[in-house]
């Protein structure tokens, strides 16, 4: 209750922030000092409640339905915390945390700047209030009792010593086909226990905890971050509607940038701590899957980039007078980071995304649901409204006399360039949305190109001059980089063996990239240490794309079968499966498989264990890194090879990758795709019954059969489901599934079931998909000097303001 309480005087403190800064922005002189003590008030209930939601968390607080649902009593202190966001309330509540806290820094930023305040925390705090708005009771309340609303708790999650009074017998009920038994939660329960003496909290003794998937180390890092970069995204709108309220657009860019900058920097390091959270644990066989959630965030962060390109060309340009060249565009492009993150928001929070998103976050609620719609649209028609009502005067500032050999329009065509990838991406993302989906190839054909005009003028803008160039000039300057670029590109080329030509163009393009910037750094890195954050950022984006090119198209992957204590080759490793140990207090079970080549050798265990919570068979890779490379493995199954003796006939264990065949006996057999339909992932997420098929294509003798063997999940006990093909001679069982994109399959022929079978001894087999991943730490080590450039320009341009 008390958190509610505060929640609401945080949400009516907010409201009243924002009227009292409009009045003060109107001309009233006694509303300013009223606005200030409002956003505190405000900021202090939002701290407070946020404080008050970690102790309900950290002393297992379950009357909570929040609390309950997300977390338990097995967890360890850091993962206990992370499930303050992994739901969400919570995670609404954590951006709300941090707009709070940003605020309170942006106040005293602008108190400072003559008239600015109350332009800029007019707009910032309207942004805070729906923040507040939604985590209110009647919305996303991490506050709201479990029985306020009618739900259901599985009776291990009670205290067994109340279930035996009699008013309990009307609220039991059983669940015949998963075998489970259920307590009805609503108010008259509730009503009966507070008559009996009874607290919900000791009533509940455990909740029902986090979801596997988020269990580990980057959970606890990867979402903070990111909402930091949510948060800081609403500054650079509130100073660009603030130049729109004014109409004047001079100082606001130099005021905003450093905001930008930073915002930019969180925003970028959080994806990228998401991609390496996919790679490395989630098992995505890579750092980025094109998944709707990540696209949606890729979004705000790419346009983020464009707007600090433009906003550079305005500040130069200054110089001359005025306002600069591109203010519409740096007004523009600044509100668009801020409204794509509430698009983004919306595309990930509101369900619309749930079939086509592995890490979509389900349907809120209409309410909810309008609400998103609602903040969305405020802000865009703010935006559009204000652009527009001063189109006048801002058309009055674009100057088109400039040279088209200038540093100038060099960048505003990095950033187009930048700007038609976000576009790409955002089509892509929101088709779902109109009942269609693209495949992944959509996003790699058609960015590849735009990575590579990105690479030519990030060296190429650094040769110009501001203003004007003589082409003689400019070609002598071209020479060395250009010269330098072709002779280490031919050498990629013959060193990968690299043979397609938009993969070359790419790395000719990024390493003269790196070139440019180098010879820069080098030249001013003793006297000008601050004007290095640039050169820094732009070699850790062309080493970015040169780990692309590397791990995008050279990348070796094999599913094999590790029969234990047999050695089998792969990429020219030895492998040998030594076997599994479970690991110590937890259902976790680690598979060691040495991997050897001349002297080097390593034993990687990678991770399965089955969660009740979502009845799904749950993996994580381990991975081999070496300097030039990965050595990645992710487990797929595991047989102890009794299945093999028990059900007779013999048979072949494969499995099989999406598109990929295998010939058995006089058939061929191909794995198509899944049949896993929406309400079987809802079902399976829920924990109830459910049915996944596996789409086959069987070409016997030139004539092809579809097929469709089937798990059947009923009450966490799972039952395969064969098919037979007569002609073919054919028995085919589902053995396995991965979410990932592979199926386990037992091939064997009708006419041996029944016969008498030799048993064998049995034979532990572990089948893993491998992969060699080249050069992948351009990867990271670009990400981390792309950060470091960011950060080291921030500095530079706070000096400047």
């Amino acid at each position: 209750m008390i958190g509610n309480i505060i929640l609401t005087i945080g949400f009516l403190s907010g409201l009243f922030t924002f009227f009292m800064y409009y009045l003060t922005y109107k001309g009233y002189s006694n509303t300013l000092g009223k606005a200030r003590i409002g956003y505190h008030v405000a900021s202090v209930m939002t701290i407070a409640a946020s404080l008050l939601l970690f102790h309900a968390i950290l002393t297992h607080q379950y009357q909570y339905k929040y609390v309950f649902n997300y977390s338990d009593s097995t967890l360890s202190t850091g993962l206990l915390l992370s499930t303050f966001w992994g739901g969400q309330e919570g995670s609404f509540m954590l951006w709300t945390l941090f707009t709070a806290i940003i605020g309170i820094i942006l106040l005293e930023y602008t108190s400072k700047r003559g008239d600015l305040e109350p332009r800029v925390m007019m707009v910032y705090s309207l942004s805070f209030t729906f923040l507040l708005l939604l985590v209110n009771p009647l919305l996303k309340s991490p506050f709201n009792y479990i029985w306020m609303e009618p739900s259901f708790i599985e009776l291990k999650n009670i205290n067994s010593k109340f279930l035996s009074m009699p008013f309990m017998q009307s609220f039991i009920f059983q669940d015949q086909a998963g075998g489970k038994s259920f307590v009805g939660m609503d108010q008259q329960l509730y009503a009966q226990l507070k008559a009996a003496g009874i607290s919900v909290n000791d009533f509940i003794i455990e909740g029902k905890g986090l979801n596997p998937l988020l269990q580990n180390f980057w959970m606890q890092i990867h979402p903070p971050i990111l909402f930091v970069g949510f948060a800081m995204s609403a500054v650079p709108f509130a100073f660009a509607n603030a130049s729109l309220i004014k109409n004047d657009y001079r100082d606001w860019v130099k005021q905003s940038l450093p905001w930008l900058l930073v915002g930019t920097m969180v925003l970028g390091l959080a994806i990228m701590l998401g991609g390496y959270w996919a790679y490395g644990i989630l098992g995505w066989g890579g750092y980025w899957g094109w998944d709707p959630v990540e696209n949606s965030s890729l979004i705000p962060w790419l346009v983020g980039v464009a707007s600090v390109h433009t906003m550079l060309i305005q500040k130069k340009t200054q110089s001359s007078g005025g306002a600069g060249r591109f203010v519409k565009t740096n007004i523009i492009l600044s509100m668009l980071v801020y409204i794509l993150v509430l698009y983004s928001t919306f595309l990930t929070r509101s369900g619309i995304l749930g079939d086509s998103s592995v890490h979509s976050f389900a349907e809120p609620g209409m309410l909810v649901y309008l609400l998103l719609v609602i903040f969305m649209l405020t802000f865009l028609i703010m935006g559009i409204g204000g652009f527009i009502y001063r189109w006048k005067s801002l058309n009055s500032n674009f100057d088109n006399e400039d040279s088209i050999l200038s540093r100038e329009l060099a960048l505003f065509t990095g950033s187009i360039a930048l700007i038609a990838s976000a576009i790409v991406i955002i089509a892509g993302t929101s088709a779902p949305i109109f009942g269609k989906s693209v495949e992944l190839r959509f996003y790699d054909e058609l960015n590849l190109p735009i990575a590579i005009i990105i690479g030519l003028l990030n060296g190429f803008s650094l040769i110009l001059k501001w203003k004007s160039n003589k082409a003689e000039d400019l070609w002598k300057k071209l020479i060395a980089p250009v010269a330098i670029s072709a002779v280490l590109t031919l050498i990629v080329v013959f060193l990968f063996n690299v043979s397609k030509l938009m993969l070359i163009i790419l790395s000719f393009s990024s390493l003269f990239a790196i070139v440019v910037n180098f010879e820069i750094a080098y030249k001013i890195a003793r006297k000008k240490t601050l004007s290095l954050g640039a050169y820094i950022a732009h070699i850790g984006i062309a080493l970015f794309l040169l780990g692309v090119v590397a791990t995008g198209g050279f990348t070796q992957q094999e599913s094999i079968d590790l029969e234990k204590g047999k050695t089998t080759n792969a990429f020219g490793y030895n492998l040998t499966f030594l076997g599994y140990d479970k690991i110590e207090n937890t259902e976790r079970f680690e598979f060691k498989i040495k991997v050897e080549k001349e002297s080097s050798s390593k034993v990687i265990a990678p991770i399965m264990f089955f969660s009740s919570m979502n009845n799904s068979l749950m993996r994580e890779p381990d991975i081999w890194n070496m300097f030039t490379k990965d050595f990645y493995v992710t487990p797929l199954s595991y047989t102890d090879g009794s299945e093999e003796n028990s059900s007779g006939g013999g048979g072949t264990n494969i499995t099989l990758k999406k598109g990929d065949n295998i010939d058995f006996k006089r058939s061929k057999v191909t794995f198509d795709s899944f049949n896993f339909p929406p309400e079987a992932m809802s079902a399976m997420m829920g924990g109830g019954n459910f049915t996944i098929g596996a789409k086959l294509i069987v070409d016997y003798n030139g004539k092809k059969f579809n097929v469709e063997p089937k798990m059947n999940s009923t009450g966490g006990n799972k039952e395969y489901v064969p098919v037979e093909i007569a002609d073919a001679d054919l028995k085919i069982e589902l053995t396995n599934l991965d979410a990932s994109g592979s199926v386990g399959l037992k091939l064997s022929n009708i006419s041996n079931n029944g016969d008498t079978k030799v048993q064998s001894e049995p034979k532990e087999v572990l089948s893993i998909e491998a992969s060699i991943k080249p050069y992948i730490n351009l990867v990271w080590t670009g990400v981390l000097l792309m950060v470091a450039g960011f950060i080291i320009s921030a500095i530079k341009r706070t000096k400047e303001v």
